[in-house]
């Protein structure tokens, strides 16, 4: 059974950075694409944000909200995926999620996944 493990969530102050880690069970080349999803806090009815996707040939994709602030990285020989968050804001406070699937999907899709984390909470104070 696929395992995904993030850790790396904190409070910071806003403008703070954060790398989140995502240790995987098996290695992460297996994968076709992973990626990094988000939930404010009170929102869990509602469908996940994605923050930030990478797929095996290495091109990466981001959402609105990740452009710019936020960069995915993924190390094979480690297996682990990573999200590295600059110049935080409050409005980043979330519960982040780490995804993979095997399967070539839309890369911010979270119907595209098939394996997820439990998450890391972030907060950011102002």
């Amino acid at each position: 059974e696929d395992q995904l493990v993030e850790t790396g969530g904190g409070s910071v102050q806003a403008g703070g950075s954060l790398r989140l880690s995502c240790a995987a069970s098996e290695s992460t080349a297996n994968f076709h694409q992973m990626a990094w999803f988000r939930r404010h806090p009170g929102r869990e009815g509602q469908t996940r944000e994605g923050m930030a996707a990478i797929k095996r040939d290495g091109s990466t994709y981001y959402g609105i909200n990740g452009q710019g602030r936020f960069t995915i990285s993924q190390d094979n020989t480690k297996n682990t995926l990573y999200l590295q968050m600059n110049s935080l804001k409050p409005e980043d406070t979330a519960t982040y999620y780490c995804a993979a699937t095997y399967s070539q999907a839309p890369a911010l899709w979270t119907t595209s996944y098939s394996s997820w984390g439990q998450g890391t909470q972030v907060t950011v104070s102002s």
